[in-house]
Protein backbone atom coordinates (compact mmCIF):
# COMPACT_ATOMS: atom_id res chain seq x y z
CA UNK A 1 0.00 0.00 0.00
CA UNK A 2 1.09 3.34 -0.92
CA UNK A 3 2.28 6.40 0.76
CA UNK A 4 1.38 5.15 4.29
CA UNK A 5 2.63 7.32 7.03
CA UNK A 6 3.29 5.91 10.63
CA UNK A 7 1.38 7.96 12.57
CA UNK A 8 -2.59 6.72 13.02
CA UNK A 9 -5.30 8.83 13.95
CA UNK A 10 -7.31 7.00 16.79
CA UNK A 11 -10.83 8.30 16.42
CA UNK A 12 -13.55 7.73 18.85
CA UNK A 13 -17.23 7.85 17.52
CA UNK A 14 -20.21 7.81 18.97
CA UNK A 15 -22.67 6.12 16.86
CA UNK A 16 -26.51 5.33 17.05
CA UNK A 17 -26.08 2.32 18.58
CA UNK A 18 -22.22 2.15 20.30
CA UNK A 19 -19.41 3.59 20.73
CA UNK A 20 -16.86 2.43 17.77
CA UNK A 21 -12.80 3.03 18.16
CA UNK A 22 -11.49 3.33 14.47
CA UNK A 23 -8.10 3.75 13.21
CA UNK A 24 -8.42 6.07 10.36
CA UNK A 25 -4.63 6.17 8.11
CA UNK A 26 -3.96 10.46 7.91
CA UNK A 27 -2.50 10.17 4.61
CA UNK A 28 -3.44 9.90 1.18
CA UNK A 29 -3.50 5.65 0.52
CA UNK A 30 -5.56 2.97 -1.23
CA UNK A 31 -7.92 2.87 -1.53
CA UNK A 32 -8.54 6.27 -1.37
CA UNK A 33 -8.62 8.16 -4.69
CA UNK A 34 -6.89 11.34 -5.23
CA UNK A 35 -9.43 14.57 -5.28
CA UNK A 36 -9.76 15.65 -9.03
CA UNK A 37 -9.25 18.94 -7.44
CA UNK A 38 -7.81 20.78 -4.13
CA UNK A 39 -11.00 22.85 -3.78
CA UNK A 40 -13.14 19.90 -3.68
CA UNK A 41 -14.28 18.53 -0.33
CA UNK A 42 -13.56 15.27 -0.14
CA UNK A 43 -16.25 12.44 1.34
CA UNK A 44 -15.34 8.95 1.45
CA UNK A 45 -18.64 6.62 2.54
CA UNK A 46 -18.08 3.50 4.06
CA UNK A 47 -21.83 1.09 3.80
CA UNK A 48 -23.63 -1.47 2.26
CA UNK A 49 -26.43 -0.86 0.08
CA UNK A 50 -28.78 -2.91 2.25
CA UNK A 51 -28.07 -1.19 4.71
CA UNK A 52 -31.00 1.32 6.02
CA UNK A 53 -29.10 3.67 8.31
CA UNK A 54 -26.71 4.26 5.21
CA UNK A 55 -29.28 5.14 3.16
CA UNK A 56 -30.48 7.45 5.80
CA UNK A 57 -27.68 8.72 6.42
CA UNK A 58 -26.68 9.89 2.43
CA UNK A 59 -29.93 11.55 2.75
CA UNK A 60 -29.09 13.70 5.24
CA UNK A 61 -25.73 14.31 3.94
CA UNK A 62 -26.83 15.15 0.60
CA UNK A 63 -29.62 17.91 2.51
CA UNK A 64 -27.17 19.54 3.99
CA UNK A 65 -24.96 19.72 0.88
CA UNK A 66 -28.04 21.39 -1.02
CA UNK A 67 -28.40 23.74 1.87
CA UNK A 68 -24.85 25.29 1.32
CA UNK A 69 -25.34 24.67 -2.55
CA UNK A 70 -21.93 23.50 -2.88
CA UNK A 71 -22.66 20.56 -4.45
CA UNK A 72 -19.95 21.35 -7.36
CA UNK A 73 -17.56 21.57 -4.36
CA UNK A 74 -18.02 18.38 -3.32
CA UNK A 75 -16.93 14.76 -4.05
CA UNK A 76 -18.00 11.53 -2.95
CA UNK A 77 -16.56 8.51 -3.22
CA UNK A 78 -18.35 5.10 -1.92
CA UNK A 79 -16.69 2.31 -0.46
CA UNK A 80 -17.46 -1.27 -0.16
CA UNK A 81 -18.68 -3.39 3.35
CA UNK A 82 -20.47 -6.10 3.49
CA UNK A 83 -22.98 -6.23 6.43
CA UNK A 84 -23.42 -9.90 5.52
CA UNK A 85 -20.05 -10.99 3.88
CA UNK A 86 -21.76 -15.07 4.16
CA UNK A 87 -24.99 -14.87 3.41
CA UNK A 88 -25.35 -16.84 0.69
CA UNK A 89 -26.41 -15.78 -2.73
CA UNK A 90 -30.42 -16.85 -2.11
CA UNK A 91 -30.10 -14.88 1.12
CA UNK A 92 -32.53 -15.26 3.60
CA UNK A 93 -35.96 -14.17 5.01
CA UNK A 94 -34.89 -10.72 6.16
CA UNK A 95 -37.24 -11.02 9.26
CA UNK A 96 -36.15 -14.51 10.70
CA UNK A 97 -32.31 -13.00 9.71
CA UNK A 98 -32.43 -9.54 11.84
CA UNK A 99 -34.15 -11.67 14.80
CA UNK A 100 -31.74 -13.91 14.94
CA UNK A 101 -29.04 -11.68 14.71
CA UNK A 102 -30.15 -8.91 17.01
CA UNK A 103 -32.32 -11.27 19.71
CA UNK A 104 -35.15 -9.31 18.33
CA UNK A 105 -38.89 -10.65 19.17
CA UNK A 106 -41.44 -10.20 15.91
CA UNK A 107 -42.90 -7.22 17.81
CA UNK A 108 -39.65 -5.47 18.54
CA UNK A 109 -38.38 -6.08 14.50
CA UNK A 110 -41.44 -4.39 13.74
CA UNK A 111 -41.03 -1.45 16.24
CA UNK A 112 -37.42 -0.77 14.89
CA UNK A 113 -38.65 -0.93 11.51
CA UNK A 114 -41.37 1.84 12.01
CA UNK A 115 -39.07 3.78 13.54
CA UNK A 116 -36.28 3.83 10.51
CA UNK A 117 -39.70 4.16 8.35
CA UNK A 118 -40.47 7.32 9.74
CA UNK A 119 -36.71 8.57 9.82
CA UNK A 120 -36.70 7.85 6.39
CA UNK A 121 -39.83 9.71 5.23
CA UNK A 122 -38.50 13.20 7.36
CA UNK A 123 -34.82 12.12 5.45
CA UNK A 124 -36.91 12.04 1.88
CA UNK A 125 -36.38 8.19 1.48
CA UNK A 126 -39.07 5.55 1.28
CA UNK A 127 -38.54 2.11 3.05
CA UNK A 128 -40.75 -0.54 1.91
CA UNK A 129 -40.59 -3.08 4.25
CA UNK A 130 -42.75 -6.21 3.59
CA UNK A 131 -42.93 -10.25 5.21
CA UNK A 132 -41.33 -11.93 2.16
CA UNK A 133 -37.86 -9.37 2.10
CA UNK A 134 -35.67 -10.40 2.08
CA UNK A 135 -31.21 -10.05 3.26
CA UNK A 136 -29.46 -10.53 -0.23
CA UNK A 137 -25.87 -10.71 -0.91
CA UNK A 138 -24.71 -7.67 -2.17
CA UNK A 139 -21.39 -8.27 -3.23
CA UNK A 140 -21.74 -7.98 -6.97
CA UNK A 141 -23.40 -4.82 -6.27
CA UNK A 142 -20.52 -3.27 -4.84
CA UNK A 143 -18.58 -4.69 -8.04
CA UNK A 144 -21.16 -2.53 -10.01
CA UNK A 145 -20.57 0.11 -7.56
CA UNK A 146 -16.55 -0.01 -8.45
CA UNK A 147 -17.23 -0.08 -11.76
CA UNK A 148 -19.56 2.73 -12.10
CA UNK A 149 -16.70 5.00 -10.23
CA UNK A 150 -15.35 5.08 -13.59
CA UNK A 151 -17.55 7.23 -14.89
CA UNK A 152 -18.92 9.26 -12.01
CA UNK A 153 -21.94 7.19 -11.82
CA UNK A 154 -21.10 5.56 -8.42
CA UNK A 155 -23.67 7.80 -6.75
CA UNK A 156 -26.27 7.59 -8.83
CA UNK A 157 -26.40 4.16 -8.95
CA UNK A 158 -25.59 3.76 -5.11
CA UNK A 159 -28.81 5.45 -4.75
CA UNK A 160 -31.27 3.79 -7.36
CA UNK A 161 -29.82 0.32 -6.04
CA UNK A 162 -30.93 1.07 -2.30
CA UNK A 163 -34.25 2.39 -3.82
CA UNK A 164 -34.49 -0.24 -5.55
CA UNK A 165 -34.05 -2.82 -2.36
CA UNK A 166 -35.68 -1.06 0.55
CA UNK A 167 -38.58 0.93 -1.58
CA UNK A 168 -39.70 -1.36 -4.75
CA UNK A 169 -39.15 -4.76 -3.75
CA UNK A 170 -36.34 -5.97 -5.64
CA UNK A 171 -33.67 -8.96 -5.19
CA UNK A 172 -30.52 -6.87 -6.20
CA UNK A 173 -28.29 -10.20 -5.68
CA UNK A 174 -30.36 -11.07 -9.03
CA UNK A 175 -28.41 -10.47 -12.19
CA UNK A 176 -31.26 -9.73 -14.43
CA UNK A 177 -32.21 -6.96 -11.41
CA UNK A 178 -28.60 -5.55 -11.57
CA UNK A 179 -28.14 -5.25 -14.64
CA UNK A 180 -31.83 -3.14 -15.52
CA UNK A 181 -30.73 -0.96 -12.69
CA UNK A 182 -27.22 -0.74 -14.49
CA UNK A 183 -29.26 0.03 -17.28
CA UNK A 184 -31.12 2.70 -15.65
CA UNK A 185 -28.19 4.89 -14.67
CA UNK A 186 -26.92 5.08 -18.07
CA UNK A 187 -23.80 3.01 -17.83
CA UNK A 188 -22.99 -0.24 -20.26
CA UNK A 189 -25.04 -3.24 -19.64
CA UNK A 190 -22.37 -5.56 -21.39
CA UNK A 191 -19.41 -4.37 -19.41
CA UNK A 192 -20.76 -3.58 -16.45
CA UNK A 193 -22.16 -7.13 -16.07
CA UNK A 194 -18.87 -8.47 -17.40
CA UNK A 195 -17.35 -7.24 -14.08
CA UNK A 196 -19.10 -9.48 -12.21
CA UNK A 197 -16.76 -11.96 -13.43
CA UNK A 198 -13.37 -9.74 -13.57
CA UNK A 199 -11.30 -11.97 -11.47
CA UNK A 200 -8.94 -8.14 -10.99
CA UNK A 201 -12.23 -6.57 -10.38
CA UNK A 202 -13.80 -9.20 -7.85
CA UNK A 203 -9.90 -9.13 -5.98
CA UNK A 204 -10.33 -5.50 -6.01
CA UNK A 205 -13.55 -5.07 -3.71
CA UNK A 206 -12.60 -7.84 -1.70
CA UNK A 207 -9.09 -6.20 -0.89
CA UNK A 208 -11.00 -2.27 -0.09
CA UNK A 209 -13.23 -4.01 2.22
CA UNK A 210 -10.59 -5.73 3.78
CA UNK A 211 -8.63 -2.62 4.02
CA UNK A 212 -11.72 -0.87 6.37
CA UNK A 213 -12.60 -3.94 8.48
CA UNK A 214 -8.10 -4.02 9.14
CA UNK A 215 -8.99 -0.20 9.86
CA UNK A 216 -11.40 -1.41 12.52
CA UNK A 217 -14.91 -0.36 10.86
CA UNK A 218 -17.26 -2.44 12.51
CA UNK A 219 -20.35 -0.78 11.87
CA UNK A 220 -21.92 1.82 9.13
CA UNK A 221 -22.29 4.39 7.45
CA UNK A 222 -18.88 5.42 8.05
CA UNK A 223 -18.20 8.96 6.28
CA UNK A 224 -14.47 10.47 6.36
CA UNK A 225 -14.30 14.55 5.11
CA UNK A 226 -11.08 15.10 3.90
CA UNK A 227 -9.20 12.28 5.14
CA UNK A 228 -8.76 12.96 8.51
CA UNK A 229 -12.70 14.16 10.25
CA UNK A 230 -14.67 11.28 10.94
CA UNK A 231 -18.60 10.50 11.39
CA UNK A 232 -20.07 7.30 12.34
CA UNK A 233 -23.62 6.50 11.76
CA UNK A 234 -26.33 8.77 10.20
CA UNK A 235 -25.98 12.05 11.56
CA UNK A 236 -28.34 14.80 11.95
CA UNK A 237 -28.53 16.94 8.46
CA UNK A 238 -27.67 20.13 10.87
CA UNK A 239 -24.64 17.81 12.43
CA UNK A 240 -23.12 17.18 8.28
CA UNK A 241 -24.29 21.22 7.69
CA UNK A 242 -22.15 22.46 10.47
CA UNK A 243 -18.78 20.19 9.48
CA UNK A 244 -19.31 21.05 5.87
CA UNK A 245 -19.58 24.51 6.62
CA UNK A 246 -16.53 24.25 8.76
CA UNK A 247 -14.49 22.71 6.05
CA UNK A 248 -15.54 25.43 3.72
CA UNK A 249 -14.14 27.90 5.92
CA UNK A 250 -10.90 26.62 6.29
CA UNK A 251 -10.40 26.74 2.91
CA UNK A 252 -11.30 30.27 2.01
Amino acid sequence: MKNIIKSILKITIISQLSFLSLNVLASQTEPFEKLQSKDKIQIDIISDVVCPWCAIGYKRLSQAIDELDIKENVQIQWHPFQLNPDMPREGQNANKYLMNKLGLTKDGLMQNRQRVTKLGEKSGFKFNYFEEMKKVNTFNAHILLDYAKEFNKQTELKVRLQEAYFGEKKDISNREILAIEVKKVGLNVAQAMARLDDKEAIQRVKDHEKYWRDQGANAIPIMIFNHNIVRMGANKASEYKELLAELIAKDK
